[in-house]
């Protein structure tokens, strides 16, 4: 059985981290069940294992959590839905690229209940949306805005850290970083593109997709 977890409060990054931890543990000793786990954080960012310090352009702005997730830096905070996806990949068949789609897949089968088009692109990590409306990019490439965030940990076969989807956060908070290590690309949300999507909106959306990608649904409490 897989939980549906939502945390109704803002929690602290180290918090989330600790009972990730705890949940991991758990499940590999047989006394707990997967999960998946949907919080908002404070405004805060994260550095994962290729993070460059570079990349952090306003180190006093939030507080900065290293963490041991792949990936780069990203921003974490209000109004963005965080869930943490705690499964066990080795009895999904120990494909970690495969488990990696699949957390695409499920955003964009999620953003695809509000008619918006999320895409993936090679070389750029995370979901994609086209925005027609804005100037081309240097590159003479038509602009596109990243609405989604994944970032993964395994252990023992155990996935934790996940995905993050914009719903309504204040875009000027990613100032602070090049988000994922992308400049030549801005951050868009839900609400950004026009769409009055509430977090319960997308947490319904998020829950209606999952078993359509993970052929499992989740028991909500």
């Amino acid at each position: 059985m897989i939980e549906w977890i939502t945390s109704p409060q803002l929690t602290g990054f180290r918090e989330a981290e600790a009972w990730m931890e705890a949940r991991v543990a758990a499940i590999l000793a047989g006394t707990a069940n997967e999960c998946i786990w949907l919080v908002e954080h404070p405004p805060l960012y994260t550095a994962g294992t290729s993070a460059k310090e570079r990349d952090l352009t306003d180190p006093d702005r939030f507080d900065v959590f290293p963490t041991k997730r792949g990936g780069q830096y990203t921003y974490h905070g209000p109004g963005q839905r965080v869930a943490y996806v705690i499964l066990d990949v080795g009895a999904r068949g120990r494909d970690v690229r495969k488990f990696v789609q699949q957390l695409e897949a499920w955003v964009i089968t999620s953003l695809a209940q509000f008619n918006v088009t999320g895409e993936i692109r090679e070389g750029r990590v995370g979901v994609w949306v086209q925005r027609p409306e804005k100037p081309l990019t240097i590159t003479g490439q038509p602009a596109e805005d990243k609405i989604a965030a994944i970032g993964i940990r395994l252990r023992k076969w155990i996935s934790f850290h996940g995905i993050s989807l914009n719903v309504e956060p204040d875009l000027n908070h990613f100032d602070g970083i090049v988000p994922c290590g992308i400049s030549d690309h801005g951050v868009t949300s839900l609400v950004d593109l026009g769409l009055p999507v509430t977090m319960a909106d997308a947490d319904i959306a998020l829950l209606n997709s999952f078993s359509a990608v993970f052929g499992e649904m989740p028991q909500t409490s």
